[in-house]
């Protein structure tokens, strides 16, 4: 952790919202006029994505495995030292995953590869981290220790495996059966990379559905918005300082549940999120103005 140099990760897996969080984020950014630098955990992968693929069929081949999880898949070193030096600092190295068309097309890179590392802009007030690893904590690397603010986004799991499931069939091209067969194979990794971190972070986001998720591998439909509320658990109670009775005046339909948590409908999670972070990161701010 960093007075001078604070860093704001957002941690969850593949299609647990982050991105989402992300964009709130940025309107957080911008109607505090900070100048934030953004780093996306996927470009910390070991490989592109022609790589991995050899890499999964090789290990498949020699009955090991490994995944975008685990540290076989991943450049923990690199992601621990990146926050290191600019907690220290301000100042590290990033890279971006081309992950589509879209994104090729903008940065001139075909999808599916990964782009040369790159200086982060410099100065910058604020490190912003959205990926798999904001909180990791594992026999060789502690990143968790240099995020001042870590934010957890996590669906229950059935509804996690079911947006997995539709995710890889509409975008990826895979039969129901192939996705399931991911799913499990990351297990291992899953439950000893991702999901201790929600352990460490300040305050998680969980969607929880309305509608019947038993079985998530035949599940057909996403939960909407409107069959979905997320449970809003503030672990930290000194560091976010919630004013739960505000929270509860603003949000329609919100309720508490516990004395550290609120609940509110999937649908104005994103405005809880604001209402929540943008007094976090002021204070952050503050800090970090006393600091210098």
């Amino acid at each position: 952790m960093s007075r001078k140099h604070p860093i704001v990760a957002v941690t969850g897996s593949s299609g647990a919202g982050t991105t989402g969080v992300k964009m709130a984020f940025e309107q957080v950014f911008r109607k505090e006029s900070i100048n934030a630098a953004f780093v996306e955990g996927d470009s910390f992968h070991r490989f592109d994505r022609g790589e991995m693929d050899r890499a999964v069929a090789e290990a498949r081949a020699s009955g090991g495995n490994i995944t975008h999880f685990g540290p076989e898949g991943n450049l923990f070193e690199e992601l621990n030292a990146l926050f290191l030096e600019y907690s220290s600092h301000g100042t590290g190295r990033r890279r971006s995953y081309i992950h589509n068309e879209e994104k090729a097309a903008r940065s001139g890179f075909p999808a599916g590869s990964i782009t040369p590392w790159e200086r982060l802009p410099h100065p910058t007030e604020l490190l912003f981290y959205e990926g798999l690893h904001g909180g990791l904590v594992c026999d060789q690397h502690d990143v968790a220790q240099y995020v001042d603010l870590l934010i957890g986004v996590v669906p229950i799991i059935n509804l996690e495996w079911m947006q997995k499931i539709h995710r890889d069939r509409a975008v990826r091209g895979y039969t129901r059966a192939d996705a399931t067969r991911a799913i499990l194979e990351r297990m291992h990794d899953y439950v000893h990379y991702i999901t201790p971190q929600f352990s460490r972070t300040h305050i998680n986001f969980q969607r929880v559905p309305t509608v019947d998720t038993s079985n998530p591998f035949a599940a057909e439909e996403i939960p909407t918005n409107d069959q979905s509320f997320v449970v809003i658990h503030i672990r930290d109670l000194r560091k976010m300082s919630a004013d739960f009775r505000h929270l509860l005046e603003m949000l329609q339909g919100s309720f508490m549940s516990a004395p550290d948590t609120i609940v509110v409908p999937a649908g104005k999670m994103m405005f809880a999120m604001q209402l929540i972070i943008t007094p976090v990161i002021a204070r952050l701010m503050a800090e970090r103005n006393a600091a210098a």
